[in-house]
């Protein structure tokens, strides 16, 4: 497991206010966190570096690019090897409609959100790759009515 990185109050101002805005200019994220540009930069270069800071990237509407309907989809295995689950984990990544992906604890071994068009794109999803995974014996899945929460991660 990695190690934790100890991170001080204006790491975590960083960190928030890159969160809020990851194109925010540098000045304009110093001004917020309270330091000048200099130690700012050092300290964003060091978060990058350490891998605290993983990236940055774009939130994009789902509806707006023609995706707006998302499913959480419940699955169990036939096997639970490390073969058989790595195997699975390569199917997944050739699925561009899967965007997130678990491995849990409880009643199912996989919690998958997925991002499809309309009811028929997730049947054909199912029926063209989903079903066509090897070692699938059950899912469950349920469409998202209205998030009523999405968070960046609390610092």
């Amino acid at each position: 497991m990695d190690q934790e990185i100890k991170l001080d109050k204006f790491d975590r101002a960083i960190l928030r206010a890159l969160q809020r805005n990851a194109r925010a200019s540098l000045q304009e994220v110093s001004d917020e966190v309270g330091l000048t540009t200099s130690p700012c930069w050092t300290r964003i270069k060091r978060l990058e570096e350490s891998g605290v800071i993983e990236g940055y990237t774009v939130k994009v509407n789902a509806e707006k690019v023609g995706r707006p309907e998302q499913l959480i989809v419940q699955l169990t295995l036939n096997k639970h090897t490390d073969a058989a689950m790595a195997e699975f984990a390569r199917h997944l990544e050739a699925i561009p409609e899967v965007i997130d992906a678990y491995l849990v604890s409880g009643d199912y071994d996989y919690v998958l959100r997925l991002s499809v068009r309309d009811t028929r794109d997730y049947e054909r999803l199912l029926r063209e790759k989903l079903y066509k995974i090897p070692g699938v014996r059950h899912s469950k899945s349920s469409f998202v009515l209205r998030c009523l929460k999405a968070s960046s991660l609390p610092l």
